[in-house]
């Protein structure tokens, strides 16, 4: 592990909420989460539920340092570019190192993309990112980021039992050759961490323990017996803390940071002036507008879709 010693250690990661027994649920998160504990960089752990549909989340920061999930390579990718935290100065040029990160946060990567959004119905996906929100705005961002989920994967009405095969078969094989070369190894390189094990402990925690039973993928890993003892001493040596024992409730703040300073005082009820309740009508009024005109324009958007290209898949062999 490197960390530059000169770097401020007042740092915060802000995830999605927990769930699942997982100390973020959120697969985007929880990878960043458990590299911190890999490398063994103290840090204070925040939620964000402003924006459950953001893809700045998970994000860290220190002092006016801040590296978004969305930015080029993300957040664990920033944090070595940056000298924050590398715990692959010494494995990136290792002959496994790009191959097994191919299989990881590609193949499996793309798997479980399905199966959040797609192969389970959402079950999962609704209780990470929605639960908080009224129902209406619930389906409307599920429905919204489904079709996100099934352009990003090349999914269209007519490869749309192609494509499942094809990334059930990758899922199945990135296994294969994960447990072949993981073996009974503290780690997938010898006995040193890295984000390698940081993304592949995560894929696998995610899977198991957020997944529904019925899930196809589940049941995949699950055949991996040596896949499943490996994610649980990581769990139990570096995330047992966070996962087996309830964590006293954090903040949740929107994303212009408002953390600092006292809290505001409560206001005394008071009685609603007639103006204040016409006022209130039409707020409630707008917003079912508003609703509605999202609901208008994704029905638009799915209709469209339709007559889109059909997605091109380079390996028909599946």
């Amino acid at each position: 592990m490197e960390v530059d010693q000169e770097t401020p250690t007042n740092f915060t990661l802000v995830t999605r909420k927990p769930s699942f027994d997982l100390p973020t649920a959120c697969p985007n998160c929880l990878p960043v989460y458990i590299y911190l504990k890999l490398a063994q960089l103290p840090f204070e752990l925040a939620f964000n539920s402003t924006f459950p549909d953001s893809d700045e989340l998970p994000y860290f920061e220190s002092g006016t340092y801040v590296a978004y999930n969305n930015e080029e390579g993300g957040v664990i990718d920033k944090l070595k570019k940056d000298g924050i935290v590398n715990l692959d100065s010494q494995l990136q040029s290792l002959p496994d190192y790009l191959s097994l990160k191919a299989l990881i946060v590609s193949w499996l990567e793309e798997a479980l993309t399905y199966e959040l959004w797609v192969g389970t119905e959402g079950i999962s996906a609704s209780k990470v990112y929605y639960s908080d929100l009224p129902w209406v705005i619930g389906k409307v961002l599920f429905y919204k980021q489904t079709y996100m989920a099934k352009n990003r994967l090349g999914i269209t009405k007519e490869n749309a039992e192609q494509r499942e095969k094809q990334m059930y078969k990758r899922a199945s094989e990135a296994y294969e050759a994960l447990s072949a070369r993981l073996g009974e190894q503290n780690f997938l390189f010898e006995d040193k961490p890295s984000s390698l094990d940081a993304f592949f402990l995560s894929h696998i925690l995610f899977t198991i323990q957020a997944l529904p039973e019925a899930s196809v993928l589940r049941g995949k890993l699950l055949e991996h017996g040596n896949l499943v003892r490996y994610a649980e001493r990581l769990k139990s040596e570096f995330l047992v803390d966070s996962s087996s024992t309830p964590s006293p409730p954090l903040q949740s703040f929107p994303s212009s940071f408002p953390r600092k300073g006292s809290k505001p005082k409560s206001k005394p009820k008071t009685e609603k002036t007639a103006e204040e309740k016409k006022f209130k009508s039409r707020a409630r009024f707008f917003l079912a507008a508003q609703f509605l005109a999202v609901i208008i324009y994704l029905s638009v958007m799915g209709a469209a879709s339709s007559d889109e290209p059909e997605y091109e898949d380079e390996d028909d062999s599946y």
